[in-house]
């Protein structure tokens, strides 16, 4: 096994999970979610997590599922929002064949909306989501092989032009 097919990165709204489907189906690989991952290892959703146990035991499971991730799954891998954030996962995702979905504020909202059950956008969320973009976008862009932006395009075609910027055939 040499890791996964494809690495998708991106804050929160930027389309990950749904555009991770859509791959792994075209691709005819499955997909997985390290937030998925840190729910089960944690027995409990994020949310929960963050408010329960706090922001560093949740990046450390977080990390944790990132590093079994990357070793263990061949197929289509959608990482949280800041999974980037540890050094260690940057350092792993080394090389792999990654995907920054670039999505705008007002693409996010419509997206999930800033009033859903996120931690780090429970209290002003505009402001805290611009406030982690600032943060998080040059380690996103240290990480990927393709930026690829979700303006005005449909999860297919998002999908689509990630297969094209990684240069990927599908199944």
């Amino acid at each position: 096994m040499t890791g996964p097919a494809v690495v998708l990165v991106g804050p929160p709204g930027a389309g990950k999970t749904t555009v991770g489907a859509l791959l792994a189906e075209r691709l005819g690989l499955s997909l997985r979610d390290t937030d998925a991952d840190v729910e089960r290892m944690a027995g409990k959703p994020i949310p929960e997590i963050f408010f329960q146990d706090g922001e560093r035991r949740f990046r450390q499971l977080e990390a944790e599922a990132v590093r079994s991730a990357l070793g263990g799954h061949d197929g289509v891998l959608s990482l949280g929002g800041g999974a980037v954030l540890d050094d260690g996962t940057r350092a792993l995702l080394s090389g792999l064949p990654v995907a920054f979905l670039d999505v705008a504020l007002s693409d996010a909202v419509k997206r999930v909306g800033l009033d859903a059950p996120r931690p780090l956008l429970a209290v002003n969320p505009r402001q805290q989501w611009r406030t982690l973009m600032e943060a998080r976008r040059p380690l996103y862009l240290q990480v990927a092989r393709a930026v690829v932006g979700t303006q005005d395009r449909t999860p297919a075609e998002v999908a689509a032009a990630v297969l094209d910027a990684l240069e990927l055939r599908t199944a």
